[in-house]
């Protein structure tokens, strides 16, 4: 129960201080840019783009991976053009509209917590080192999603960055009322 307890005040902790990082701080925006002309990409997308999906331009498919010649166009292709990394839903939504988002993040934020939590509680941990395992268990987080983004996908540095600084820092805040909850004496 100690455990529980410890993973739900964990993710009450991370969820605030990601709501601070995306509202209160330029954190949650790092690296995220508007086109110059929104409607004209829009349009585009909408007569270029026919499933939700990613789609990576220039991109190159697994079938075209084989074709000496595909492949020798593409990296002419990638070499000379820009890139874009596009995360597509054909039906629109109203970013304003953050209910449901909020809910799954709270929900996802805890269950984080819970994994940290159960962690945090297999040994006989002082406080600093829990606290510690924590700050590492959100910088391996980071290194293990944002880095491959960054990597292989072109995310922005700063946005990578972004994403670095709320997971160290959330899950360092985290760690410190996980840790303190979990180190006190009771039943």
């Amino acid at each position: 129960m100690r455990t529980f307890i410890a993973g739900l005040i964990g993710g009450v902790v991370f969820f605030l201080w990601a709501a601070i990082a995306h509202m209160a701080l330029p954190i949650g925006e790092m690296g995220m840019q508007r086109p110059a002309s929104e409607d004209a990409v829009i349009a585009a997308a909408s007569a270029n783009m026919s499933a939700p999906g990613i789609y990576m331009v220039p991109g190159l498919t697994g079938e075209q991976m084989k074709d000496e010649t595909a492949v020798k166009a593409y990296s002419d292709k990638a070499k000379t053009n820009p890139y874009a990394f596009v995360v597509y839903q054909p039906q629109g939504k109203d970013g304003t509209d953050m209910g449901r988002n909020l809910i799954i993040q709270f929900i996802s934020d805890t269950l984080s917590a819970m994994v940290v939590a159960f962690v945090l509680g297999l040994g006989a941990f002082g406080f600093s080192k829990r606290v510690f395992i924590a700050t590492a268990l959100g910088l391996f987080s980071w290194l293990t999603l944002s880095v491959p983004y960054w990597n292989w996908y072109r995310f922005p540095t700063d946005f990578t960055l972004g994403a670095m600084l709320e997971q160290v820092i959330g899950w360092l805040l985290a760690g410190v009322a996980m840790a303190w909850f979990l180190g006190r004496r009771g039943r």
